[in-house]
């Protein structure tokens, strides 16, 4: 697997990971990867991605909602641990699991509470593997997060989340609660882009993927082994299906916007019978170098971490060469990483 990954692993100065996004929302650097021409351009903003869309084409977006998960819990003593919460793992939502910090220092049955809302109380009930788990007396909804947790922005930001990121580490479709991370290719589409590119009759299609923090955890060798990734909640709708199946058998351009929405394409695509499945469930779907995507025909995305699935994916979607080269074109030409950081399309 290591020697394997070597082939998409770089060197990121510091310096390229964005801390904070551009100003405007559709103002970020934009690279384009034409995969028939072989070809890299090079935008100074994200809204010139107009130039390349045309009447017909159906963009697919994920419409899930970052949930305020990360959460500072004390102990009676004052010791703090910075966690997220993940997932609930009952009806009733009082046993969580959990990304816990310096949960060595805590003891079977230790009592821990949101910082200034010692109501709302927490016992820590062991670990499993690399996670934690924490139980409530009372049922614990996104609505409770809201008031005492915080936005869970990327670890590797090496900051706390500050007002704005409530508003910026959210796209312009944010509707359905239940991320820890968030879909980061829509950040770059702001309503006046998204009014501008319906009146030039591209349509806008919803999707759901509830993003765990698997998306930030580095590759494992049984991963490659199952061909499994993190399991993912996912829902396409009937009415979202239907636009889908209808530009296939118009022969209209499908374009992903973001790895996220692609995983599910992906998941609910028959590529026999050409056709979208309307469904909920959960994906596990691990795309890399050597697999065919068929669920789309473009795909907009961020400049992702090296040696990570959502590298390997784009690398599937584009080519190893012309993605790899793409990445040293724009480390040499100084755009901005990760989550807030410059984007790409290709198709």
């Amino acid at each position: 697997m290591d020697e394997f990954l070597n082939d998409y692993d770089f060197f990121l100065p510091e310096s390229q990971i964005a801390k904070y996004p551009a100003e405007n929302r559709d103002e970020s650097r934009l690279l384009v990867l034409n995969r028939e021409k072989d070809t890299i351009s090079e935008h100074s903003q994200f809204k010139e991605i107009e130039d390349y869309l045309k009447e017909g084409d159906v963009l697919v977006y994920n419409e899930t909602k970052v949930s305020k998960r990360r959460v500072y819990l004390s102990t009676e003593s004052g010791r703090i641990h910075e966690s997220v919460f993940l997932e609930t793992r009952d009806y009733h939502s009082k046993e969580w699991i959990c990304i816990l910090k310096n949960r060595k220092k805590l003891r079977l049955g230790d009592i821990l509470f949101p910082e200034g809302y010692k109501e709302i109380l927490f016992r820590y009930q062991g670990d499993s593997e690399d996670l934690s788990i924490l139980v409530s007396e009372n049922s614990i909804y996104d609505s409770d997060f809201s008031q005492w947790g915080n936005i869970p922005i990327p670890p590797y930001l090496k900051r706390k989340a500050e007002k704005s990121d409530e508003d910026r580490y959210q796209t312009i479709f944010a509707a359905n609660p239940g991320s820890v991370a968030a879909p980061t290719a829509g950040l770059h589409f702001s309503l006046e882009l998204r009014k501008n590119l319906e009146s030039k009759g591209i349509v806008f299609v919803p999707i759901i993927l509830q993003i765990g923090y698997g998306t930030f955890q580095p590759l494992q060798q049984e991963q490659f082994q199952l061909k499994k990734l993190h399991k993912e909640s996912y829902e396409l709708s009937e009415i979202s299906a239907k636009i889908l199946n209808q530009a296939v058998a118009e022969k209209r351009r499908v374009i992903s916007i973001g790895t996220t929405t692609l995983r599910v394409l992906e998941s609910v695509f028959d590529f026999k019978s050409q056709i979208y499945k309307a469904e909920k469930g959960e994906t596990d779907i691990f795309l890399s170098p050597g697999d065919q995507i068929h669920s789309s025909q473009g795909l907009i995305t961020n400049f992702h971490l090296p040696k990570s699935s959502l590298l390997l994916l784009v690398n599937c979607f584009g080519g190893n060469n012309l993605v790899m080269r793409s990445y040293h074109y724009a480390l040499e030409r100084n755009f901005r990483f990760y989550s807030y950081g410059d984007a790409m399309f290709l198709f």
